[in-house]
């Protein structure tokens, strides 16, 4: 889990990542179904930039995620979040939802990350525990200095889970997104490595 080099830094992530109750892998074909049924819901994308999604749209995604797989320097680590299958709730392996970090200025080491869950899976903390993790594989693996998130000023469990994880609010911004038709207020916050490694 560290960086390659190849006179320049290539940034490379350890997959899969591993927390207690998931593992973040990258996203396959055989993935489709999962993703579908979770991209396809009013519920899920009301407060995100794309969905909810076509048939044709879900497929296009899962294609989009595997391109970016081999693209060297990889900037995009789309991920599935995965239940282990632990416990009552989850009886086996099944994904869940998805984790995103993208490197927005390699130079200067930012990224952005997202999440994304089946409203099934809602409220159990899946989000919080696979975006710490990973954050974590961002500053630790590829020595990132600062990542950033936003979400829709309206969606609140977004922003706790942001605060959660330590990122302070650095900035609210007026009509900034175009989302389902419309513009929307955003909130942006941040982390930088020596406050979520101290």
């Amino acid at each position: 889990m560290r960086m390659r080099r190849r006179g320049v830094s290539e940034p490379a992530l350890g997959l899969p990542i591993e927390t207690p109750r998931l593992i973040l892998r990258d996203f396959t074909a055989r993935d489709f179904e999962a993703v579908h049924a979770y991209s396809s819901l009013d519920q899920v994308t009301r407060y995100l930039v794309w969905g909810p999604n076509t048939t044709l749209q879900s497929k296009q995604t899962i294609r989009a995620y595997l391109d970016d797989q081999k693209e060297r320097p990889r900037h995009n680590f789309d991920l599935a979040i995965v239940s282990k299958g632990e416990g009552q709730r989850v009886a086996r392996q099944k994904l869940i939802g998805g984790a995103g970090l993208k490197l927005v200025d390699w130079e200067n080491r930012t990224a952005e990350i997202g999440y994304v869950l089946h409203p099934d899976y809602w409220g159990e903390g899946f989000a919080l525990e696979a975006a710490h993790a990973l954050i974590h594989a961002g500053f630790v693996d590829l020595g990132l200095q600062r990542i950033i998130a936003t979400c829709d000023q309206r969606n609140k469990a977004s922003a706790r889970v942001m605060e959660r994880l330590g990122m302070r609010r650095e900035g609210a911004f007026r009509g900034s997104k175009h989302i389902q038709g419309e513009w929307r207020d955003e909130f942006l916050y941040a982390i930088l490595a020596a406050e979520f490694l101290r």
